[in-house]
């Protein structure tokens, strides 16, 4: 054993905190946490392993620790850690998809909004939903019940809402309190899914109009009808007893373990998540880890179920929630189900391994084919432009061949020569790594350029100009215009062979074109809108916002009536708009 290493493992305390694992290139390979740092950390080195654990163990030079006042804090400060480091041999699980919910605004008239978490206390919150599409659904259906307001920003004058008595119209009216926590109040029992009144009283409208021989306003209050059939028809489907609780199983083959999850809000299965990870270390403290990881980006449900009880002493005191198991009943049954749905996953796992390689392998193999330390993390760098307008600049990171989008970057191109794409590229080098630098965060282990060897050479140069050392390659086309390898400085190319390889560095490649290309389209439709409604009077800087929100492509800005435009801006101006278009 090294004698650093000695020196370190004598200095240990039996103490909970941190950990972080270093190589011979002073780089974070690992960050754990520890109940007792001495036990867990001295394990590493003082008993067998194999595996991934004794590869790990083998390229750590030395280690540090960060002593905590309890579990819990050592907890976070692990997740921040890894979130800033992202070490090669942590676990990532790069899903930090946020769920929608219904936000109804707590003080004055009730407005309801899509909101990606729960940390605004201005308002009460409903859900989570499975997407922003049935939340919207929702949202659409409970303004066609409630005469709620509709405009995020008062105007001055009525809506089309007003007149078809679908908004109190708080813009005009007095609105006293009460009327507005009335109303709340019946909105939010509607959220909670009490809606036999609202059904009762639209089959009566629905039979009065219809008597009435006004058979479109019939159509309309059936329309209403049939979704909320469908929302109860719904909830039916699944649990009685409108819980929010996830429900966690495991399955582990051939140093894999795959994670499933279950995950029921208001009693209705929202979402079924499995994650494939490769085995590292003991298996319930690794399952733990994950489940640990997860809530770093999901919200707690009312409860947890996972039958394995050192897995819920792991992370009882983690997770401010109730975390139990079952061996009986229709939740029993659940977690069935949860286990089958991971063992399944592992199954297509094993079945499509030859069409899905092992990412870590593939960058491994790029690093050999480059040269240089395996590049567990990689940015791409796009530019876009029309002819010079709306210049923007983006960056994608992959971290162990899988897209970190926390890490995406855009920018506005500031320099004058808009066309300059060589000019775009150093300037969007020399402002990301400057301020990586000033501010001591982690750079990439690769950056690759789009464009071949005129931009690398741009962009070698403006690393050159800060001082910063990191591998530049740039992705070269073939006659055909097609990704045939890569370039460094020298003009050396590097052709690749490994359809896998080749394939993965693709995917990357599109993805930071999508990006730019997003990006750009949506910087270009704001200069055109802008221009637009520079010479309209009364257009301030919230009305352009409340169009650019409803109207996020131009076309459908200019095919928009007077009518439709008059549902968000006062008439005078929505005739000002439309003509202005025309």
């Amino acid at each position: 054993m090294k004698e650093r290493l000695k020196t370190c493992i004598d200095n240990l305390k039996h103490l909970p905190g941190v950990y972080l694992m270093h190589d011979i290139n002073d780089k974070i390979i690992y960050i754990g946490k520890a109940k007792d740092l001495q036990k867990r950390v001295s394990q590493y080195f003082l008993r067998p392993q194999v595996g991934k654990v004794l590869k790990m163990r083998d390229n750590v030079e030395y280690f540090e620790t960060i002593i905590t006042e309890n579990e819990k804090e050592a907890f976070v400060l692990e997740m921040n850690l890894i979130q800033t480091y992202y070490p090669r041999y942590n676990i990532l699980l790069m899903d930090d998809k946020h769920y929608p919910y219904i936000a109804l605004k707590k003080k004055g008239t009730p407005y309801l909004e899509i909101k990606r978490n729960k940390k605004d206390s201005h308002y009460d919150y409903f859900g989570p939903f499975p997407s922003s599409t049935s939340a919207y659904e929702m949202i659409n259906l409970i303004n066609k019940i409630f005469p709620i307001r509709k405009c995020k920003n008062l105007h001055k004058d009525t809506c089309l809402y007003f007149h078809l008595n679908q908004c109190i119209a708080p813009c005009v009216n007095d609105i006293s309190e009460d009327e507005n926590i009335k109303l709340k109040e019946e909105v939010k029992s509607f959220l909670r899914g009490n809606n036999l009144k609202e059904k009762h009283e639209l089959e009566e409208k629905m039979r009065i109009a219809s008597e009435n021989l006004d058979f479109e306003s019939a159509l309309e209050y059936k329309r209403i009808i049939d979704s909320i059939n469908h929302i109860n028809d719904t909830q039916n489907v699944e649990t009685n007893d409108k819980k929010d609780r996830d429900i966690f199983a495991f399955s582990k083959r051939s140093g894999y373990v795959a994670l499933a999850i279950l995950m029921y809000r208001r009693g209705l299965l929202l979402d079924k998540k499995v994650f494939i990870v490769e085995e590292f270390g003991e298996l319930e403290d690794e399952v733990s880890d994950l489940i640990l990881q997860f809530y770093d980006t999901h919200d707690l449900p009312h409860e947890i179920i996972i039958n394995s009880q050192s897995i819920i002493d792991n992370i009882n005191e983690l997770l401010e929630t109730n975390i139990y198991s079952v061996s009986k009943g229709k939740l029993n049954d659940l977690i069935t189900l949860c286990k089958e749905n991971a063992d399944n996953a592992l199954d297509q796992y094993f079945l499509s391994a030859k069409l899905e390689a092992d990412k870590i392998a593939l960058l491994e193999e790029l690093g050999n084919l480059l040269h240089i330390p395996t590049p567990y993390h990689i940015e791409l760098f796009d530019n876009s432009h029309i002819q010079g307008s709306s210049p923007v600049g983006a960056m994608v990171a992959f971290i162990n061949g899988e897209k970190a989008s926390k890490l995406y970057r855009k920018f506005h191109i500031e320099h004058d020569e808009k066309r300059d794409d060589l000019m775009s590229m150093k300037e969007v080098i020399t402002r990301h790594y400057l301020r990586n630098k000033n501010e001591n965060k982690k750079n990439p282990d690769l950056i690759l350029v789009d464009g071949g060897l005129i931009q690398v050479e741009a962009a070698t140069e403006a690393l050159k100009d800060i001082e910063v050392e990191i591998p530049i390659f740039g992705l070269y086309k073939n006659d055909k215009h097609q990704t045939e390898g890569l370039i460094d400085i020298n003009s050396n190319t590097y052709p690749i062979n490994n359809s896998a390889l080749f394939f993965l560095l693709t995917r990357m490649q599109d993805e930071v074109h999508r990006f730019a290309i997003t990006f750009h389209r949506s910087e270009r439709l704001k200069n055109q809108t802008k221009s637009i409604f520079d010479d309209i009077k009364g257009f301030g800087k919230k009305r352009r916002e409340l169009i650019e929100k409803a109207y996020p492509d131009f076309n459908q800005l200019k095919n928009a009536s007077i009518e439709e435009l008059n549902q968000i801006l006062p008439y005078d101006l929505a005739l000002a708009l439309y003509n202005k278009l025309h």
